[in-house]
């Protein structure tokens, strides 16, 4: 370790050169040495911190500019010091952060035993020092870079200058630094230099909690501790079965849901003011937030992130994020964020290749490689990579009180042969195409997430029939609570988007669902990913004229609420909205103005009321007993009838016709003598529909019909999708 290296930004160990050391200009080593680089300085003075008292003018070296020393002989003792420091511009107090050696060291010392202790001491940290007691505000500064020959942190405390502050070399690849007076507010990267000795890109930090925006993407110092959060009630309200409740998830892109006059995006802090009444004026239970971790490209939707512990600054804050999720919280919303594990985009200033070696992605690009997004895949065999996505998942939960996370991409992680034709893929060590590394990742991620926080979900969206997505995994499974159902979801849109006279040729595209419908915990998605890439909107879907494609829309999203499985719907199809989404523009709001969409919307509304309200609908999503046919073999005329029950023994009877023919004196089989009613009708004209006679007196009669007892007598409408109940139930 030479003092050329300083001047050559490439000084590993800085320590061994800065701050006290011994005198190494006395024969006797007698007295301390305190040594500095300061490259820009002209004249250097040394302060007693404590007491200010002045400790001697420091010399500049003669061999090595921005090199400065003072020898004090009788000195045995360090002491915490400042320096006062004058160069071409200015004259300030500066205290030397290589005084703090053991500070710096202690982001390390536990970092590998918990996954969450990455968040909780690498990055940027806000610490508080006491030098000789004097009290002072500081920030950590920690980064892992094995590879890497030298690193150096820059920043606006150093003009970005990659001289001023080089870090220290840990045994474990860590790199450490203690910045006094740096708080939260300050830019910063890393200068990092690989382990021939080249200059990378400046990097930005994996762990930071704030990130600026193009064209800098500097991360951000942010003390997490400075929010106060209000939503106790929430957290410690009655835990609930999440299987046995009611769940009908909103999925939103902040960016594009409502945007001000100016077509710029709303802010968190409005979004929260005019999100929440209409998530409660609407009747959902959650919110699924489009991924809001930091990406460079907003063409991306968040889906290529790069700031894994950090929400985007588009819209605010990191303290304003977590307002709005307060906000959710006080109003009895939950939130849920997708999370992107499954690969990173090639940025520059990103994971790739961070140190000068594939850190974070698999090196063959036979596996580290993504051809359908271009980007990079995590190597999810390195024990760091499989810590930071874990760690990643814990920290949304504990710092921004998170309900969920709604993991993204699960098939292209699970298989080596995902998109990929033969002879582009790597076989696992059997022969096979599942990655058991990924495997092995999503087991400990659920056993994690659950384990430290029991009222979190996490949901795969996994695209393939993998076995037990959604089982705990200590019976085998991979221990998701929840997978989105791609089959229910891909069947019933390619049978509702058939002209009807065609249906009944399709008819088991509807009824198949039931077939595995309890092979995993289900969540039915209309997703935002059906609505874009010249799909159509779900409107746009359906078959016929104006009023038909309405009608459609209607009996589609009443039979999907009926349907075993907690709901997805994405922001937009409540509305009717015929254009495709845009991230870029608004929601089409104007089209409320129009009775059909009011329709549409009031009809959305009053599913999801009923939703929660009528317990047959959700309780028992998972059970057998929660549902039976009717009939579904009616091909012929595209009825589709059955029962959805409670642990009570209420009952729901939802008959479906997905014909433009109505279907007069039609009888539906039911298990009780009484009366019965139409608790909800597409049809209405309250929805724009066309309001056929259903029949205002329901009673049970004799002979039953689909095998029950008795049997109620009704015209069922054209393209629609009826609920109804027996008028004594609750």
């Amino acid at each position: 370790m030479t003092l050329a290296q300083l001047n050559q930004a490439s000084c590993a160990h800085p320590f061994a050169l800065l701050g006290w050391q011994a005198n190494s200009y006395s024969a006797k080593g007698t007295g301390m040495l305190l040594r500095t680089y300061l490259p820009h300085a002209l004249t250097v003075e040394a302060f007693e911190l404590k007491s200010d008292k002045s400790l001697g003018k420091l010399t500049p070296h003669p061999e090595f500019s921005g090199v400065f020393e003072l020898v004090l002989s009788r000195k045995r003792k360090a002491s915490a010091y400042y320096l006062q420091v004058t160069d071409a511009n200015s004259n300030y107090r500066w205290i030397d952060p290589y005084q703090f050696r053991e500070q710096a060291f202690y982001a390390v010392h536990h970092v590998h035993s918990q996954p969450e202790n990455l968040y909780r001491q690498l990055g940027a940290q806000v610490i508080s020092l006491a030098p000789d007691g004097k009290p002072l505000t500081a920030t950590r500064f920690a980064v892992y870079a094995p590879n890497a020959s030298s690193v150096s942190l820059v920043g606006d405390m150093n003009s970005w200058d990659g001289r001023c502050h080089p870090m220290e070399r840990t045994d474990c690849g860590h790199w450490v630094l203690v910045m006094p007076e740096v708080s939260s507010g300050v830019r910063y990267k890393f200068e990092i230099k690989d382990k021939a000795g080249h200059l990378l890109p400046h990097k930005a930090d994996p762990m930071a909690f704030y990130a600026e925006q193009y064209p800098s993407h500097a991360s951000l110092v942010y003390d997490h501790n400075n929010y106060q959060w209000q939503d106790k009630n929430w957290r410690e309200r009655p835990a609930v079965n999440p299987y046995q409740s009611a769940m009908s998830i909103y999925e939103l892109h902040i960016g594009s849901w409502r945007r001000k006059d100016d077509n710029q995006p709303l802010n968190y802090a409005e979004l929260a003011e005019q999100l929440i009444p209409y998530m409660q004026d609407m009747g959902y239970t959650h919110i699924e937030l489009l991924p809001v971790m930091e990406h460079p490209f907003d063409g991306s939707w968040g889906y290529q992130p790069l700031g894994l512990f950090a929400p985007t600054s588009r819209f605010g804050t990191p303290d304003q994020f977590k307002a709005f999720v307060d906000a959710c919280h006080q109003a009895g919303i939950g939130v849920i964020l997708d999370w992107v594990p499954a690969h990173f985009p090639e940025d520059g200033h990103g994971l790739a290749r961070f140190d000068g070696s594939h850190l974070y992605e698999y090196a063959d690009p036979r596996r580290g490689w993504h051809p359908d997004w271009n980007s990079c895949i995590y190597d999810y065999g390195k024990d760091y990579v499989r810590q930071f996505l874990v760690a990643s998942a814990l920290y949304w939960l504990e710092h921004f009180h998170i309900d969920g996370i709604r993991v993204d991409a699960v098939a292209s992680m699970l298989y080596w042969d995902y998109s990929r034709n033969e002879g582009e893929w790597v076989p696992n060590i059997d022969g096979g195409n599942h990655n058991y590394e990924a495997i092995s990742l999503f087991k400990w991620l659920n056993s994690e997430v659950y384990g430290k926080f029991p009222r979190a979900m996490t949901i795969a969206e996994e695209s393939t029939s993998f076995p037990q997505v959604s089982r705990p995994v200590d019976s085998g499974g991979l221990g998701f609570g929840f997978k989105w159902n791609m089959g229910w979801m891909n069947d019933s849109l390619r049978y509702i988007s058939k002209d009807p006279s065609y249906r009944k040729y399709h008819h088991s595209d509807l009824t198949f669902s039931m077939v595995y419908a309890y092979n995993e915990n289900f969540i039915l998605p209309l997703s935002h990913d059906e609505v874009v890439h010249g799909k159509g909107s779900l409107i746009n879907k359906m078959p016929g004229d104006e009023w038909q494609q309405a009608a459609n829309l209607r009996a589609y999203i009443a039979f999907m609420f009926a349907h075993p499985g907690k709901k997805l719907n994405f922001m937009g199809n409540e509305l009717g909205q015929s254009r495709e989404w845009s991230h870029t523009q608004s929601l089409d709001w104007h089209l409320l103005t129009f009775p059909k969409h009011q329709g549409i919307q009031q009809l959305y509304r009053d599913l999801n009321h009923s939703y929660q309200r009528c317990k047959p609908l959700y309780e028992l999503d998972y059970q057998q007993q929660g549902f039976s046919w009717l009939d579904h073999n009616d091909s012929e005329h595209s009825t589709l009838s059955f029962i959805r029950r409670d642990n009570d023994g209420n009952a729901i009877y939802v008959l479906a016709n997905f014909t433009p023919v109505p279907r007069d004196n039609f009888m539906l089989g039911v298990e009780q003598a009484g009366e019965y009613e139409v608790i909800v009708n597409t049809d209405s004209e309250y929805y724009w529909g066309g309001n056929y006679a259903v029949g205002s007196y329901l009673p049970a009669e004799q002979p039953g019909c689909h095998g029950k007892a008795q049997a109620i007598r009704l015209n069922l409408p054209p393209l629609a999708c009826l609920y109804i109940r027996k008028k004594d139930k609750a």
